[in-house]
């Protein structure tokens, strides 16, 4: 007997999405967490050095071809009708696809999707922000991890802060209703910058990620060196008069905070808090068409092969049959996550 036949169903209620084209249950677990965003990578190919996750730059090690954008198209349809309403591209570095504007229009107009997020290092960021929006992008997360030139250099193997706040004052002068900017907090790099990050978002409104650094097969070392408590930043942020604010219907795992004296918010991701995985209710799929149900995971489901079928809304039901309630990083355990570039995170 397989594990999805082991599984007693009838622990799970289904519940129904009716279309035009047929009745679709939701995407919900047996943990009764309901999905209602999706994590999408488009690319693993991602032209940084980050010395947290790609240290020695990417190595290309499988000659499959990523998912085209027809078949981009019938995956967030299927996944739309089953209640996804937030989709994030991802990488890699989405923006090395040509066809980023094209894949941006055609998720923006499938029926049932209210919003797509980018996240990207900003490679480009300023020379092509303006089509992405214009393609249909509501949010824009920008990856930035110093705010001094040298520093960002030694993180990220690119001389690129300039060009990247460039892009983040193009940004900032359109019309997207959100616009994040993330940071590793690093605890022998970047940590005593901490107060120089608080202090750009008095005057600038955007929200500053701090994320927890997060152990893989390739980082442990680093790790060891580096890793920063999220509930360190947290204590510090309320004892300064951070307050949080209520987390959104199809928000990401972050914990949001607000100051009076502040233009911009302050978002912490921390995969090691009491009951992260609690109110989870995001999936991840591949570059290659694998739907992966923790970031830190043991394995990656295929769904390529069910895309010119009609089997695909049943076989995702199987799939979250075996979605585990959370992952075991607190244990050491990461899964077959060996980078975070390989999901963009």
């Amino acid at each position: 007997m397989s594990i999805i036949e082991s599984v007693n169903t009838s622990l799970i209620p289904l519940v129904s999405l009716d279309t035009h084209e047929g009745a679709h249950t939701l995407l919900r677990d047996q943990h009764q967490r309901d999905f209602t965003y999706l994590r999408l990578s488009i690319t693993d190919v991602c032209n940084y050095r980050c010395n947290y996750c790609l240290p020695d730059g990417y190595q290309c090690k499988d000659k499959t071809k990523p998912l085209s954008i027809s078949e981009i198209k019938t995956l967030i349809t299927t996944f739309a009708k089953k209640g996804i309403k937030k989709v994030r591209i991802t990488g890699g570095e989405p923006s090395l696809r040509k066809d980023l504007p094209e894949i941006i229009r055609v998720i923006k107009e499938t029926q049932g999707i209210e919003t797509v997020a980018l996240t990207t290092n900003g490679y480009k960021l300023q020379e092509r922000v303006e089509s992405w929006v214009e393609a249909g992008l509501d949010s824009l997360n920008l990856s930035i991890d110093s705010l001094q030139p040298e520093l960002f250099k030694t993180i990220t193997g690119q001389d690129r802060l300039a060009e990247i706040m460039a892009g983040l004052e193009k940004a900032l002068s359109l019309n997207l209703s959100s616009i994040k900017v993330n940071a590793v907090l690093l605890k022998t790099y970047n940590l005593n910058q901490f107060d120089d990050f608080l202090n750009w978002i008095k005057v600038t409104p955007i929200s500053m990620r701090f994320i927890e650094l997060m152990e893989t097969s390739d980082n442990r070392e680093y790790f060891k060196a580096n890793h920063v408590q999220g509930k360190d930043i947290q204590d510090r942020l309320e004892q300064s008069g951070w307050i949080e604010k209520l987390r959104g219907p199809h928000a990401g795992p972050a914990k949001e905070y607000t100051h009076p004296n502040y233009q911009g918010s302050v978002g912490l991701i921390m995969p090691y808090s009491k009951d992260f995985c609690k109110s989870c209710n995001r999936l991840r799929v591949s570059a290659f068409g694998k739907l992966h149900l923790c970031l830190f995971g043991e394995q990656g489901y295929d769904l390529r092969s069910h895309l010119n079928g009609n089997d695909l809304s049943e076989h995702l039901d199987h799939i979250l049959l075996n979605k585990s309630e959370g992952h075991e990083l607190a244990q050491h355990q990461t899964g077959a996550t060996k980078h975070l570039a390989m999901l963009g995170g």
